[in-house]
């Protein structure tokens, strides 16, 4: 058992929640508080009803997520949003989000797993959001073909690939979840490939004019990585147990 105070200042030092921006009203941080006891730890990447049901059925009461509860207020507490947060006091559990912190960590980041998955090695950051990096500038170990065969292992049932780009891409761009706004920083940064979770229909047409190589590999897919990693390393810190709570999202 561990307290809830220890915990959220742990996440919010190792996520560097002070230093960075995000989304006009992400609120990351803790979200929802407990009565001030953990004894499970969770991860998983949306605040949604199903991964609160599955979270809390499952013993857990401090959930890390991804896309959190609040983005636009105000928030009426009233139909889902009240069947949410019921399912949470209910269980006494507390919702922890972090979402570009997570994003862009070098070390427990989407970006950073993803790349250390495919074996390419970070070269730079880019594609500055108020003054701090959100996407990452990597070299692949291979050719096109062998990075889209290791994309489809990896994302075997999100996995697609739009390739009008190079053949023997030098510098790939990773920017997981949506990647709309990359696109035209890419050529500025000497890549012409791009892996990430999801674009807009219009960029298939972008794509031929451009002469680009676009993986999306699904929004929900590239974004599982941060919560697991940064579950897994408090359950370590504290002695607690720690679950990934899956949900069966295709996009």
């Amino acid at each position: 058992m561990a307290s809830l105070q220890e915990i959220v200042e742990y996440c919010d030092e190792r996520v560097r929640l002070s230093e960075i921006s995000d989304l006009p009203n992400a609120f990351n941080g803790l979200q929802v508080a407990n009565r001030g006891e953990v004894t499970k730890i969770g991860a998983a990447v949306d605040a949604g009803l199903d991964p609160f049901e599955k979270a809390t059925a499952a013993g857990i009461n401090f959930l890390i997520v991804h896309h959190g509860l609040f983005w636009e207020p105000p928030i009426p507490v009233v139909g889902h949003n009240l069947k949410k947060l019921r399912v949470l006091m209910d269980a006494d559990c507390a919702v922890y989000s972090s979402h570009l912190p997570l994003d862009c960590h070098p070390e427990i980041g989407n970006n950073a797993h993803l790349a250390k998955l495919l074996d390419l090695e970070p070269l730079e950051t880019f594609l500055d959001f108020d003054g701090t990096d959100i996407g990452l500038i990597a070299t692949p170990p291979g050719d096109r073909q062998a990075l889209s065969k290791a994309l489809q292992s990896l994302f075997p049932q999100t996995y697609c690939a739009i390739e009008c780009g190079s053949a023997r891409p030098e510098r790939v761009a990773i920017v997981t979840g949506s990647g709309v706004s990359a696109i035209n920083e890419l050529k500025k940064h000497g890549a012409d490939t791009l892996i990430t979770g999801e674009l807009k229909q219009n960029y298939f047409n972008v794509a031929q004019e451009v002469g680009l190589n676009l993986y999306l590999c699904g929004h929900y897919a590239t974004e599982t990585y941060g919560v697991s990693l940064l579950a897994a390393e408090v359950a370590e810190k504290f002695d607690l147990p720690w679950e990934f709570v899956k949900t069966e999202c295709p996009l």
